[in-house]
């Protein structure tokens, strides 16, 4: 979303990192932002406070919103860094509607999703223990791989089953290329441009692929 502050003059750029649903359940919407000396996020972080008044403007095409009609597809989201944000958003729309189709026997059949989210450490993986949270609550529908390219420390327990040291690679992307599987990728610029030719060279299609960039 485009991020509108009164008396700040530059616009802010941020990641809805919740659900669709919770907007239109709770009304609510969730933004994650660094904090930085970015004039917005700056303010965010130091200035803002219950009942602030803000703008924003969404837009954009990088979403998935299915249809209940829709056939369905499997998913393949690749996070670098804080680009997991916009897929977060994404895995928790995938579980309203798992959840929904468990509850209700209609809407949209939802296919399995393959998370794979790149990190220095295990410490700068946003999210964690909510994404453990849904791969338990739909086994075999959700899940994920964690991928660490300058770890120290010893890795807890907890997620050590879904750690690999070393970033994502063909062999782990090449598995998953089929006909009818989306892949969605949010990082800085270099990993975007590393996955998309690796998705390339494993004959993925241009318009299976579905890329944000943060600067």
């Amino acid at each position: 979303v485009d991020f509108f502050i009164p008396g700040v003059s530059v616009v802010g750029g941020f990641s809805i990192c919740s659900s669709p649903g919770l907007l239109e359940r709770e009304g609510i919407l969730e933004l994650a932002v660094k904090h930085t000396a970015h004039p917005p996020a700056h303010w965010v972080h130091t200035e803002c406070a219950l009942d602030s008044e803000v703008a924003l403007r969404v837009g954009g095409d990088f979403f998935f919103d299915p249809q209940p009609g829709d056939s369905p597809v499997k998913l393949v989201l690749i996070a670098g860094g804080v680009g997991i944000n916009p897929l977060f958003s994404i895995l928790l729309h995938i579980a309203d509607l798992h959840g929904y189709q468990e509850g209700k026997g209609n809407g949209y059949k939802m296919g399995t999703v393959k998370l794979y989210y790149s990190a220095k450490k295990t410490s700068e993986l946003l999210f964690k223990e909510r994404i453990l949270g849904l791969m338990n609550a739909f086994p075999g529908k959700i899940m994920c791989r964690f991928h660490t390219t300058q770890q120290s420390s010893l890795v807890c327990e907890e997620l050590q089953p879904h750690v690999t040291e070393g970033r994502i690679s063909k062999k782990d992307l090449e598995k998953h290329a089929s006909k009818d599987t989306l892949w969605y990728i949010c990082g800085p610029p270099p990993m975007i441009e590393s996955i998309s030719n690796l998705l390339a060279n494993i004959g993925v299609p241009r318009n299976s692929i579905f890329f944000e960039k943060w600067w």
